[in-house]
């Protein structure tokens, strides 16, 4: 990307009130993030949503120094800063509304990875939910998947996903509610160094933003649309992991969540969760490989055994829709279809094995 582009880009979201939806919405309109800096009062106040207040703020904004300010310590410590744009952005976080229109990454993570995983949980985690942690992420590896895990380096169960990732060599993403400035907690600064080797850390602040309370709900939502699955390991009947798992939910993407006995104080969101239907019931790596459909890398036996019969109902119609649309998102499928996530992959899944269709990196799909 241009520097100059950048500049703008970065400039813009700093205006305070500009949320992600309203940069993109005033970039639509106007082409460019200079040119809505650019726009006249009579012009702003033009765009659909924007009133006197927005157009006065956009109008008198100083955030150009603080831009170029940002751009020379994007360089001097060799922070890729990504936008909407851009190629390297990662298509699933992409595809949700709010959005950020600036992504800064420290690290070399692949955030397009066709396995990436949101593992989240109170900070208050027991030994049951630590456990969790390092079974389910050791037993993917042991069977042949290579997957990133995404968390938020706060205590409890997120460090707990992110140490248990870096002993099985599997690249992790750090999603911070601060800028790179700084670390929080600071406990965790060799672990975010940990991270930055094998994996990235990750947030839509810029460098001089302090943790505060608000951020760290805010960054939720990259955490959720990074990952095609967010899974909640331990969680009181309040709490950030449970506002994880509502924005996971209203991406389309999948929630699991481990069980807990019923007098647990830190499974009882877990719990919630299950019952009301907002997540599946995870126990272990099995669980997750079939609610996600993943299909280990290395098979000792050939897949197809028998015939398969002609596809009927809504295969049919999924078929039809790759026959007609081109490759599809798991996601874009699921809507167009009006069928869950996890059902989707139960049938992807079969129809995979028959031959009929095929699975590309990104988890699209397209004919076989």
């Amino acid at each position: 990307m241009e520097e100059d582009s950048l500049l703008h880009d970065i400039a813009l979201s700093l205006i305070p009130g500009v949320g992600s939806i309203t940069a993109r919405q005033l970039i639509a309109y106007a082409g460019s993030s200079q040119a809505v800096l650019s726009m006249r009062r009579r012009e702003l106040l033009q765009i659909p949503g924007i009133g006197e207040t927005m157009a006065d703020r956009i109008l008198h904004a100083q955030t150009l120094s603080r831009a170029e300010a940002e751009l020379r310590f994007l360089d001097r410590y060799r922070i890729k800063a990504l936008t909407f744009r851009d190629s390297e952005y990662p298509e699933r976080l992409r595809q949700c509304p709010d959005a950020p229109l600036v992504l800064y990454v420290k690290g070399e993570a692949d955030l397009n990875a066709e396995h990436m995983i949101a593992v989240v949980g109170t900070r208050s985690a027991t030994g049951y939910g630590k456990k969790m942690c390092y079974e389910l992420i050791d037993r993917l590896t042991e069977k042949g998947y290579r997957f990133t895990v995404v968390s938020g380096l706060a205590y409890g169960i997120d460090v707990a996903a992110h140490r248990a990732s870096l002993k099985a060599r599997q690249p992790t993403v750090a999603v911070l509610g601060h800028g790179l400035s700084t670390i929080y907690p600071s406990l965790h600064a060799q672990v975010a160094r940990e991270i930055c080797r094998e994996g990235a850390l990750v947030t839509d602040f810029v460098s001089d933003v302090k943790a505060e309370r608000n951020n760290f709900l805010r960054r939720n939502r990259i955490i959720a649309g990074l990952s095609e699955a967010t899974i909640v390991v331990e969680s009181a009947e309040k709490g950030g992991a449970l506002v994880t798992a509502d924005i996971a939910v209203s991406y389309n993407r999948d929630v699991l969540a481990f069980p807990g006995r019923a007098t647990d104080m830190y499974s009882a969101g877990c719990n919630r969760l299950i019952r009301l239907n907002k997540a599946a019931l995870i126990t272990s790596a099995s669980d997750l490989e079939y609610v996600l459909g993943w299909l280990p890398e290395k098979k000792d036996t050939p897949r197809q055994q028998v015939l398969f019969a002609e596809p009927t109902g809504i295969e049919k119609i999924i078929l039809d829709m790759l026959r007609t649309r081109g490759p599809m998102l798991v996601d874009e499928l699921a809507l167009a279809a009006d069928i869950p996530v996890n059902k989707l992959a139960e049938i992807l899944l079969n129809l995979e094995l028959s031959g009929r269709v095929e699975c590309l990196p990104g988890k699209v799909y397209q004919l076989g």
